[in-house]
């Protein structure tokens, strides 16, 4: 030992092995954390089944119900006057001439040429208007839908005649479970309503008590209209159906397009590490910014392509239309479709590429051959989850300009527009019962074309998974 160096303490033997008593209180430590984690996840589980099951509680609830209608004509009696027995022909029975001739008689001319100038009745002649006026109005800048739309159906007709001829009223009405419980309750509150002239004029002769199922298929074919008891939703589908259509048309090119340039071609460098980190960014970017963006560069910008008048379509008269829509979705639901094509791709064990190159193959011959058919189940469930999502989205459109009522059904890309959402939103903003049930029913529809979808992804991916094995 040097002189002047401090003594070491001599070192003490530690034992890092807990004893009985120390282990025991450990085990419990973990095993009270471990039982709180599976309460609180057990808590979280319960509440969201219990609230799903209230929000389908509630749509079902108010889909379905007794209700009391007044009637300003009663279909049996239009029907009888026309020849036929009521009871074994309906209204909806009757031949197409004979509705428009319904019209022809309780509509007022001005009224009949509005209608005739938002569709026609026929392809080959005019009912309200002259054919001088017509093509004149249809030379015109700002030319009515009528011009371009092609001539309305039965079911449309049918729609017109209910809301122009029959007039029905509902003056009150019950859910599910109340219809079903208590009916005579419902029949006592509809004769107080009489007793205390709440119904206005009508009396307990007019009224019609009668089970109304809001959701059914009657109300999916049946166009938009102010008068809720004839209501549907079959524009909102048809507009719904050419936005899914644009909208994959537009991001699952685009979008698996770039995936497999980021994963397959690009070399990892600063470039397209920006890249990447922007489109993991624009995921998360709240929808109504992509609503902004469609109006200022589609609608605005680009409404020479957008409205078609750039190829000679005269049907709108700016880029409000379902294209603009299509394009905007398309852009709200790309860097989803390109984030679920890169995983897609990045699951394919690089062996495969290895072997590609190996027997001479090109990159290119290689991704298209044995990456992208092991690769597409995945693609395809992220991409029609993807849309799944984009359906249900309201901002972007009314940014975009989607109609709130329109009664005339989307012909092509160009065409003005509505979607389920859009007339959900609508119904609920109104005060009246009747809409409120119809909002009802039409959430139950959108709820089916998002469980088809999703059926749809999980089908499709189970499919093409065993075909690549």
């Amino acid at each position: 030992m040097s002189v002047g160096a401090p003594e070491r303490e001599p070192q003490v033997q530690r034992d890092y092995f807990p004893d009985d008593e120390e282990y025991k209180g450990f085990l419990a430590g973990r095993t009270r954390r471990a039982r709180l984690f599976q309460f609180w996840a057990l808590l979280a589980l319960t509440t969201a089944v219990l609230a799903l099951a209230t929000l389908l509680y509630t749509i079902i609830n108010d889909s379905f119900g007794l209700v009391a209608v007044v009637n300003e004509r009663d279909p049996e009696d239009i029907v009888a006057d026309l020849g036929y027995d009521p009871e074994t022909v309906s209204l909806g029975e009757i031949e197409y001439d004979e509705m428009v001739g319904l019209l022809e008689e309780s509509v007022s001319s001005g009224v009949g040429r509005r209608l005739e100038r938002e569709q026609r009745f026929y392809e080959d002649r005019l009912v309200f208007e002259s054919d001088e006026t017509w093509i004149e109005i249809c030379s015109s800048d700002e030319a009515p839908t009528g011009c371009t739309a092609g001539p309305r159906d039965s079911a449309n007709v049918l729609a017109l005649v209910q809301e122009r001829v029959v007039v029905p009223d509902i003056i009150a009405a019950y859910e599910l479970v109340p219809s079903i419980l208590d009916p005579e309750g419902f029949e006592d509150e509809v004769a107080a309503g009489f007793e205390s002239g709440r119904f206005g004029d009508y009396t307990p002769d007019q009224a019609q008590i009668e089970w109304r199922a809001w959701f059914s298929l009657t109300f999916l074919r049946s166009p938009a209209s102010s008068i809720p008891e004839i209501a549907g939703i079959r524009t909102a589908i048809l507009g719904s159906a050419w936005l899914v259509l644009i909208t994959i048309g537009f991001a699952v090119p685009v979008g698996v397009g770039a995936a497999i340039y980021l994963v397959e071609f690009a070399k990892p460098n600063r470039f397209t590490n920006i890249i990447q980190t922007n489109i993991n960014n624009l995921a998360g970017v709240p929808s109504i910014i992509y609503g902004m963006l469609g109006l200022a560069i589609l609608v605005r910008v680009l409404e020479p392509i957008t409205s078609g008048s750039l190829f000679g379509y005269s049907g709108a008269d700016n880029g409000r239309t379902v294209l603009s829509a299509g394009i905007t979705l398309g852009l709200l639901t790309l860097p989803v479709v390109i984030i679920s094509a890169q995983e897609a791709l990045k699951a394919v064990p690089d062996s495969l590429r290895a072997a590609g190159m190996a027997l001479g193959a090109t990159r290119w011959q290689t991704v298209r051959s044995q990456i992208l058919p092991i690769a597409f189940p995945g693609i395809l469930t992220g991409t029609i989850l993807s849309v799944a999502r984009a359906i249900g989205e309201t901002a972007p459109l009314i940014l975009v300009g989607a109609a709130s009522f329109i009664t005339v059904d989307p012909s092509g890309p160009f065409s003005k527009f509505t979607a389920l959402p859009i007339q959900i939103f609508q119904w609920t903003s109104f005060p009246q019962v009747e809409f409120q049930h119809l909002a009802a029913a039409a959430s139950i529809a959108l709820l089916l074309l998002l469980l088809t979808l999703n059926a749809a992804a999980v089908i499709l991916r189970n499919r093409y998974s065993r075909r690549a094995q």
